[in-house]
């Protein structure tokens, strides 16, 4: 095999067998992200803020321009056993454009390219497409062009979204300062409660294809999954009262992975309560059901695409009757670490479990 071949294919010469060759798995995604960018310079004098943020930022006479992109892969982010189309147009859209948030900005414009089989109709598409263009119109964005090819392996969505900001008021993940306070819109855990039903129903299908799924009573939890929305509510809430985030990121892989990735770059350590985290009770009956920790689901979950974010004490007081938004703990010292306090009292290590990408 040439040795092109065997660098690029890793199930025909997989990398263990060579000690000269690294697996993807050894670093994950952020690890990879981290070294495939790490020596990436940037020449242009708009280019304000490349990789490592959930959107890059550039800046424009007129202000500040976001970018941000995400790829979703048939088989790895959703499976089309139990997705409707439709909803999975909407959830790619608002999954998308959370980054944007994020950024304490304003998502204004999106970009959508999709690779796909043979097996894909046009109807399918149009199914697609019509759950992107609800997002959209819901959302105020626009959908301004992408692209399409060919795909052997399925459907692989890729958006990109645009968005806007005052220079002055974006925030990234590197500001906690000692002493913020830490806070979550929402709450968290109903869409891994939500993937968890789906996948029961799933193994009853294979194992018999006339059998009715059952559903009734999991609406929260399975609208959380299939059809999440984007807190842009939250951006405009801190707005009107004045009050920009020292630090934010949305909770796509899990509130623990999401809270130490601020720690690592704002260069701080936390302290999380856990009889503050924010559950819904459709969402803690259900994990109990399937004896399931709810706040294991809150901690690792993911896909809630709530807003994760830290602010000075003085400015928690104008929001903290605010019932969409709750306090969930304070960055600490570095040297202190990244800490969960449980109900019972006990302190541990914050461990991050949320999704691996590979």
């Amino acid at each position: 095999m040439p040795l092109y071949a065997r660098l690029m294919t890793q199930d025909s010469e997989p990398t263990t067998q060579n000690p000269t060759l690294t697996n993807i798995q050894d670093l994950g995604e952020f690890g990879l992200i981290e070294h495939l960018t790490k020596n990436l310079a940037s020449v242009q004098e708009s280019t304000i803020k490349a990789a490592g943020d959930d959107a890059a930022v550039i800046h424009y006479d007129k202000g500040e321009i976001l970018v941000s992109t995400d790829m979703y892969v048939e088989g790895v982010h959703f499976d089309m056993v139990y997705t409707p189309l439709m909803h999975l147009g909407y959830k790619c859209i608002t999954a998308s454009i959370s980054d944007i948030y994020a950024m304490n900005g304003m998502a204004t414009q999106v970009l959508v390219s999709l690779a796909l089989s043979s097996r894909f109709t046009v109807e399918a598409m149009d199914e697609l497409y019509e759950g992107m263009k609800i997002a959209c119109k819901t959302y105020g964005v626009d959908l301004v062009g992408g692209d399409t090819t060919s795909s052997k392996l399925g459907l692989v969505i890729n958006v990109t979204a645009l968005g806007q900001a005052d220079k002055s008021s974006i925030c990234y993940r590197n500001g906690a300062q000692n002493g913020d306070i830490i806070c979550v819109s929402g709450d968290l855990g109903g869409a891994y409660i939500g993937l968890q039903i789906l996948e029961r129903e799933k193994r009853v299908y294979l194992e018999a294809p006339t059998a009715q799924p059952e559903l009734s009573g999991f609406d929260y939890v399975l609208k959380r999954q299939l059809r999440p929305e984007a807190r842009k509510d939250v951006v405009e809430i801190l707005k009107a009262v004045d009050i920009k985030p020292t630090a934010m990121i949305d909770v796509s892989d899990g509130l623990a992975s999401e809270i130490m990735h601020i720690c690592k770059q704002s260069d701080t350590g936390c302290l999380l309560e856990e009889e503050n985290i924010p559950i819904d009770e459709n969402t803690y009956h259900t994990a109990i059901s399937f004896n399931i920790d709810p706040t294991l689901c809150a901690l690792s979950g993911g896909e809630d695409y709530e807003l994760l974010f830290t602010m000075k004490p003085s400015d928690y007081e104008k929001i903290k009757h605010n019932p969409d938004i709750t306090q969930i703990g304070r960055i600490i010292e570095k040297d202190k670490g990244t800490k969960i306090l449980t109900k019972s009292g006990n302190l541990h290590d914050l461990q991050a479990q949320g999704w691996r990408h590979f």
